[in-house]
């Protein structure tokens, strides 16, 4: 809902997009400050942010072909194992989802086209 915010904020104004979208203003203009200065997300998500990096390069190196489970023992044997926790990676259950989190969209539904 942001990226629609920002999108048309020139032409109607955020108040005026917010009064229509379940979007308080507030909560838009605390959204971009945090995409300006990363430092102001919660540490949960500054530890994804780190997280989704060590398994995108994974699965970048990987030819794109990991899954949940050979990205976990990937990790493992760098031992970068303190960085994310196996709890977390079974959270992730879903590959699909897992790969859109981790990887974006369009490479989700490049792997999904080829089953």
């Amino acid at each position: 809902m942001v990226a629609v915010i920002t999108a048309h904020r020139k032409t109607y104004g955020v108040e005026s997009i917010c009064r229509v979208l379940p979007i308080a203003p507030s909560t838009y203009f605390r959204r971009q400050a945090q995409e300006r200065d990363p430092t102001r997300r919660s540490a949960r998500a500054q530890r994804d942010a780190v997280l989704k990096a060590i398994i995108r390069r994974i699965w970048t190196e990987q030819q794109e072909v990991y899954g949940p489970r050979k990205v976990w023992k990937q990790i493992e044997r760098e031992d970068d194992v303190e960085a994310i926790s196996k709890n977390w990676l079974a959270a992730l259950d879903d590959f699909r989802n897992w790969l859109t989190w981790a990887c974006g969209p369009r490479n989700a539904m490049k792997i999904s086209a080829s089953e």
